[in-house]
């Protein structure tokens, strides 16, 4: 089993149908399965162990992500936001390789090992040299797909392992081969991040035209998927407040008739944001994605039906679903545990841990997070319903324990996001000598409005027990955010203990 199989599939079945459209320059799948064959001789023939790349998306990403699956050998994304000490030292940590970057990274000085090539250079070269003749790409399912360097909120970042079976399983078991032909999809997600290059091996699978934004920003996200006539797209609930944001400044409806799915993940979306969108969007099927890195993304899905069911019901239990990630995906078993380990019933929050083939939870230098039974402890906290949808509370590290109570941020958040005056809203935990941990809450006004501390205390209290009204109300201009939308709560907590 390698990836190659899925590429290799749609230049047979599709060779002269767009794969790839970016800016004015087109890729077919004939001429992208051409490319990554050339770029694996090149890999091959190089001392390289790992093919890593540091930029924005470009042809670069197919041509690369498939080249290294092709030559054996591991993909690895890079954050390009990082500082140049912290991408030395993930460079360290996979030399020797070769590296796709910038033209300004690739003139610079790089650790031993380290071989730059600019991203100019590797999609002319692999558009243009030798492609290797024989389709003889190794099938070692075990074999390492792609290394992703997580975030490092809690740390140093780790290098997750994406083994073939793990993002084999995901695309096989979860989309049908050519099921996209004919659709156009927008993809703005970073090539570091899971969704970002899933996005590419499902989508070539599906047969989808891909049109790639390499920067987000709302009014070219909204001017592209006119003129490209995109019909799905993928956002972090960042990238869809701003979206809508912006067409209401612009007095504008869509005006996308042909877009028909919009997926979203990544962080947690408020209701009052996802129920404008699908008033906004009327055409358009919505799908809350919930997956990890270590999970060869999607895991769980709150597909359109569900939305519409949970926007159209006067129950509250109902309603309450449009801020959950919806159900399993087939192939994927959920449980809820609490800290001893225990299997937790319906409506008892604690940490969720999954299973299944796709489940990787294996880091480099660490060996596999699964246990005895395959297992893994995900680090988030959520609780099931008595229908088995599943509903986030944050990062386990994240709930705010006051006295002997566990909070969800989120739930407080939801309150506080209701309120017509509020615009974004972030909850944290910060210490207090009495209660252990006290309820802080960091507030962005929306333009124009205007709204109290102890209004805002008075509107939680009116919605929630009064042991989670906050007793510490900021308001700022804007939230810490990461590119894929995750709300930095360290940060909020760093700043709240500066002040």
């Amino acid at each position: 089993m390698n990836t190659m199989m899925l590429l290799e599939m749609a230049a047979q079945a599709f060779p002269d149908d767009v794969a790839f459209v970016n800016g004015d320059d087109t890729l077919t799948y004939g001429e992208l399965f051409a490319a990554a064959g050339s770029a694996a001789k090149a890999l091959r023939e190089s001392d390289a162990e790992h093919l890593a790349m540091l930029d924005v998306s470009s042809f670069a990403l197919p041509i690369g992500l498939f080249a290294a699956a092709w030559a054996g050998k591991p993909f690895v994304p890079i954050n390009y936001r990082l500082s140049e000490g912290e991408i030395d030292a993930l460079l360290e940590r996979i030399a020797p390789a070769q590296l796709v970057t910038s033209s300004d990274k690739a003139a610079g000085t790089l650790p031993e090992g380290i071989s730059a090539v600019t991203t100019e250079d590797f999609i002319s070269a692999s558009r243009t040299g030798a492609a290797e003749v024989a389709n003889d790409w190794p099938m070692e399912a075990d074999d390492t797909a792609i290394l992703l360097f997580t975030s490092g909120t809690t740390g140093a970042p780790k290098a997750a392992v994406l083994r073939h079976r793990n993002v084999a399983s995901y695309v096989l078991s979860s989309i049908d081969f050519a099921s996209g032909f004919g659709q156009t999809a927008i993809v703005t997600v970073p090539p570091y991040h899971i969704a970002g290059v899933i996005s590419v091996l499902g989508s070539v699978y599906a047969t989808r035209k891909v049109v790639q934004l390499a920067n987000f920003n709302a009014r070219a996200w909204i001017d592209l998927a006119r003129s490209q006539g995109v019909t799905t797209a993928f956002l972090v609930p960042t990238m869809l407040r701003q979206i809508i944001a912006e067409l209401e400044a612009q007095e504008e409806d869509a005006g996308m008739d042909q877009l028909s799915a919009v997926a979203y993940g990544g962080g947690k979306m408020p209701q009052p944001v996802i129920e404008k969108a699908l008033k906004m969007f009327p055409d358009a099927g919505f799908t809350q994605a919930y997956g990890l890195t270590e999970t060869s993304s999607t895991i769980a899905l709150l597909l359109p039906g569900d939305h519409a069911a949970a926007l159209a019901s006067d129950d509250p239990k109902v309603r309450r679903r449009l801020t959950s990630v919806g159900r399993m995906i087939p192939g994927v078993e959920v449980e809820i545990r609490d800290a001893d380990g225990n299997a937790l019933g319906v409506g008892e929050a604690g940490e969720i841990w999954v299973r299944g083939e796709q489940i990787a939870g294996e880091y480099v230098g660490k060996g596999s997070m699964l246990d005895a039974d395959g297992w893994f402890p995900t680090r988030d906290a959520g609780e099931l319903d008595e229908e088995g949808y599943l509903f986030l509370e944050g990062r386990s590290d994240d709930v705010i324990v006051r006295g002997a109570e566990n909070m969800s941020p989120g739930e407080i958040e939801d309150v506080l996001h209701e309120h017509n005056a509020v615009a974004d809203v972030g909850v944290v935990g910060v210490p207090d000598e009495h209660w252990g941990e006290a309820v802080a809450a960091v507030i962005v006004l929306k333009e124009g409005a205007e709204a109290t501390a102890e209004e805002l205390q008075g509107w939680v209290k009116q919605h929630l027990r009064s042991s989670k009204v906050p007793s510490v109300v900021r308001f700022v201009g804007e939230l810490p955010y990461n590119d894929t939308g995750k709300l930095l709560r360290r940060v909020l907590r760093q700043d709240l203990a500066s002040e």
